[in-house]
């Protein structure tokens, strides 16, 4: 039995952490290679909207923070992609003419591999999201896969999966389950919130050590 990891502690009951590049940079390991670029791209085309976005979305606290950026950086290998590695595997390869897919037509399968965030997958699911939230991803599946496209994806599914109340609970087996189905790659997952709550913790610590600003004497 895996021991829990240690809650968040909060600097401040009023203060929501910003999101910045800094602190994404934190919570993904370093890519090198020819990932780095990737990786790059994708944390700048995301920071300057994730605060304002999650919040929208009631991720407004650290500790619900902290959850939904482990689950980002282990379903995007470290924030280096938003496209799923292709083989095609053995499962891949299943995805061909899967009905609880919604993967009807010759070649679904791959047009609708998993893409952004959380790896949306299937016809049917790219036909409901895109109807939802007004995009046309049936049409123009790559769509899914620009990084602030996808987040917002990500944080509709968030919603309607209801994974706040697990993220308050620090439940991150019951969290991973909503997001993957199952607890494939926990440990990485772990490892990922832990430094998720480290990172938000240091941003609670410095947001704390500002001075206030004072009115100039009249």
């Amino acid at each position: 039995m895996f021991q829990s990891l240690p809650t968040l502690r909060i600097f401040d009951e009023g203060h929501l952490s910003e999101i910045t590049r800094g602190l994404l940079g934190k919570v993904a390991p370093k890519a090198v290679g020819h990932k780095s670029t990737r990786q790059a791209e994708i944390l700048d085309a995301l920071a300057p909207v994730m605060t304002g976005l999650l919040a929208r979305y009631a991720i407004d606290s650290d500790l619900r923070i902290a959850h939904f950026l482990a689950q980002a950086c282990h379903e995007t290998d470290g924030f280096c992609t938003t496209v799923e590695y292709w083989g095609p595997s053995r499962a891949q390869l299943g995805y061909e003419g899967r009905a609880n897919l919604g993967n009807i037509l010759p070649g679904d399968g791959k047009r609708f591999m998993g893409r952004g965030i959380f790896q949306l997958t299937g016809r049917s699911n790219y036909a409901r999201m895109g109807a939802k939230l007004g995009f046309d991803l049936v049409g123009n599946p790559q769509l899914a896969a620009n990084p602030a496209t996808s987040l917002v994806i990500a944080c509709e599914y968030w919603k309607e999966r209801r994974i706040n109340p697990l993220a308050d609970a620090d439940d991150i087996d019951r969290v991973t389950r909503k997001i993957n189905g199952g607890l494939n790659g926990i440990e990485d997952r772990r490892a990922c919130l832990s430094r998720a709550k480290m990172a938000l913790a240091h941003a609670g610590i410095a947001a704390a050590s500002k001075p206030k600003s004072r009115l100039a004497p009249g």
